[in-house]
């Protein structure tokens, strides 16, 4: 059962000798293999224990509240256990109470405890580093001694994979210029509870019985140029903390809550399957605050809550995740969509951030590459922008430096235009000025500059894009529709910002590149126009619908847009037809007006978890992990789409909504704008739209 404050996050659950455990994550916990690690595991036991055989016991997630409640016992011997991650504080409570004196241990429990090499399945998770000349190696947690009344533990990179990376990738002459994210990168905490001595370095427990106790678990990533200096840290945060009432932190934890459920919320009313969607859309907006407000983005291969699990037979541990550290745009993307009607604008700065951090390493790629300037950004990328060194290629001997040899990605670089009308969505919804001259126009302005310069013009001049590719799926495409569909979307939004924001010269380069934009690829069938993946397109490798960008997420055609029976021909003639994963048709879907295909792919969507987890949002691994970020957001993207869409100043009500679905609901719109209302029986009964 997940938990989370946005930068940490913990997996709870008791076993049947009565031990109650969680794993503890956070968001910036990079190892010097760049792999996103847990922290540790704790382990609680209780004497005498209240989780015997044939007690009751109830284990309850509070959302409203982000707190875990665990009752458990007989009468005269019951324990409630109240776990919580402060939403303002790096802190983990757990607070016991019984109605007798009980005793309490805490064990900090360590896999990373020795050298060892990443081999087989294991691999996997360090993927990037996979193939190489080196082995990958897992270096062990310190576990501090001499800590009376107290457990301090850290994992400390003393050296680091991003060096060489850079140089293989023939950016050596950056390493003098940037910082080093990896070098020295400490992680872990401290565990401690009035009442609690040392039993040894990994281990505390009562020194006498009591009827409440509390544990507090408080956690640090800092780069120090020593341990110390992280310890120091470490021993000033926890003063901070705890020098606070705790009764008002825990007043302001639970305000933090209150206040993103008052947001936005959808509750749906019908058939069984309209509770299953009313679970699946809260519990997935719920992971996503858990985790969306750290330093990073949310991992979409397992977020903050992967676990011990199996592969092939293969035993592997909770550091285990498909596809390792690398962020990939098409999967990392979906969660950030939903954070848009959701009213969710705070979730979506690790996103923005992460790629304009990254934004002067590919502006200088560009510039070694290909010679000219802008900036392209990788569809898999380290955090700091460079490439996955099995993307790139071990073997350069005789290849170009701008060559990339895994072909699924060699000319993918349409996730920084759908990361600009992310990012144009998010202003209009915000109307944060300070957010479009920080981060959307600088972002802007060197991607569009990378297609301007980068591909020629044709014989009527006009943008010729090719080299290039439709997505993974179309390996060897000209004029591929998803980059002429993002780049009309994005120049059209930019054209639309206020005048006072740009110069006259921005915006006559953003007119002419405009004009060069050559139309969207077309077939015919029957005398009916729908569209292509490109103009040319051939080495089919993957299982993407391109032609469909057009519709989502760079939305020409759609409800109430011209030639929605363009878009509804394409949707009709796709050649993948399914959900799932990253599959996006749900959303499509939405967006074409097309209710019951919607339904039908939402519903599906949020009736399918892992078979392995007790909790219901832990989706996948489809594709990727668990718990999979991509399928439950689809469904979450397309139940918004299917209530309303937003486009300026139109919004419109129940484009693809089901008839059978009675719903009470509170969205956001470009603006500042909020929709509050409730259909039931098919009609409208109540609306409030604010302003």
């Amino acid at each position: 059962m997940p938990l989370g404050n946005g930068e940490m996050g913990i997996n709870v659950w008791v076993e049947e000798d009565g031990d109650l455990l969680f794993y503890i994550s956070r968001t910036d916990a990079w190892s010097e293999n760049a792999r996103l690690l847990k922290l540790g595991r704790v382990r609680l036991r209780f004497t005498p224990s209240p989780f015997r055989r044939g007690l009751p016991f109830r284990q309850t997630l509070e959302v409203r509240r982000g707190e875990i409640e665990i009752r458990a016992g007989g009468p005269g011997e019951d324990l409630r256990f109240c776990i919580w991650v402060d939403a303002n504080r790096p802190v983990i409570r757990v607070e016991a109470e019984g109605s007798r004196e009980f005793c309490v241990e805490a064990r900090l429990e360590v896999w990373r405890a020795t050298e060892r090499v990443l081999e087989g399945k294991e691999l996997f998770s360090a993927y990037g580093l996979d193939g190489g000349p080196d082995p990958v190696v897992v270096y062990p947690d310190t576990v501090l001694g001499g800590q009376s009344r107290r457990i301090v533990w850290f994992h400390r990179n003393e050296r680091s994979c991003w060096g060489p990376i850079l140089a293989h990738q023939g950016l050596g002459g950056l390493l003098r210029q940037l910082s080093d994210p990896l070098q020295d990168r400490t992680f872990g905490g401290a565990i401690q509870g009035e009442g609690l001595v040392s039993q040894g370095p990994d281990r505390l427990a009562s020194a006498r019985p009591a009827r409440r106790w509390q544990l507090s678990i408080h956690t640090l990533t800092a780069q120090t140029s020593t341990a110390e200096g992280w310890l120091r840290r470490l021993d000033h945060q926890i003063e901070n903390v705890e020098s606070g009432d705790p009764d008002v932190a825990r007043r302001a934890h639970r305000q933090w809550w209150e206040g993103f459920w008052a947001r936005s919320w959808i509750h749906i009313h019908g058939p069984e399957e309209a509770e299953r969607v009313n679970r699946g859309y809260v519990l997935q907006r719920f992971l996503n605050a858990c985790a969306g407000r750290g330093a990073y983005p949310i991992k979409f291969n397992g977020s903050l809550f992967t676990v011990d699990s199996k592969e092939t037979g293969e035993v592997l541990d909770a550091d285990y995740r498909r596809w390792g550290g690398p962020y990939w745009f098409q999967n990392t993307r979906l969660p950030y969509w939903s954070m848009l009607a959701s009213g969710d604008f705070d979730l979506l700065t690790p996103l923005f951030r992460m790629y304009l951090d990254a934004l002067p390493l590919c502006e200088a790629r560009t510039c070694l590459y290909f010679g000219h300037e802008g900036a392209f950004f990788p569809e898999t990328m380290y955090f700091w922008g460079a490439y996955a060194n099995s993307n790139y290629g071990w073997q350069r001997a005789g290849k170009p430096i701008s060559q990339v040899d895994n072909t699924y990605i060699r000319y993918y670089w349409t996730g920084a235009l759908e990361l600009t009308a992310i990012l144009l969505d998010a202003f209009a919804y915000t109307q944060d000025e300070e957010l479009a001259r920080s981060t959307l126009l600088p972002l802007a302005e060197s991607i569009l500059r990378f297609y301007d310069q980068h591909f020629p013009r044709d014989a009527g001049d006009k943008l010729l894009l090719k080299p290039g590719q439709a997505l993974e799926t179309w390996q060897e495409a000209v004029n591929a529709l998803p980059d002429l569909a993002g780049l009309r979307f994005v120049l059209d939004g930019l054209l639309a910002l206020p005048r006072r924001w740009t110069s006259a010269e921005q915006r006559q380069a953003w007119e002419r590149l405009r004009g060069e934009l050559p139309p969207l690829p077309m077939g015919t069938e029957g005398g009916l126009r729908h569209l292509l993946p490109a103009e040319t397109f051939s080495e089919l490798k993957n299982s993407e619908n391109p032609e469909l960008y057009a519709v989502y997420p760079f939305r020409l055609y759609g409800v109430g847009k011209p030639d929605l029976a363009v878009g509804r021909l394409t949707y009709e003639k796709r050649r993948v037809k399914r959900t799932g994963g990253w599959a996006q048709d749900a959303i499509q879907a939405a967006h074409l007006g097309l209710a019951e295909e919607a339904r039908s792919f939402v519903v599906q969507n949020f009736s399918t978890s892992h078979p392995g987890s007790r909790f219901p949002a832990f989706w996948g691994p489809n594709f990727d992990w668990i718990p999979d970020q991509d399928h439950g957001s689809v469904a979450v993207v397309a139940l918004q789409a299917m209530l309303l869409q937003a486009e300026g100043r139109a919004i419109r009500l129940f484009p693809a909504w089901p008839e059978s679905w009675d719903v009470e609901f509170k969205l956001h719109a470009p603006m500042r704008t909020t929709v509050e209302g409730r259909r039931a029986g098919g009609r409208l009964e109540a609306l409030k739209v604010t302003p």
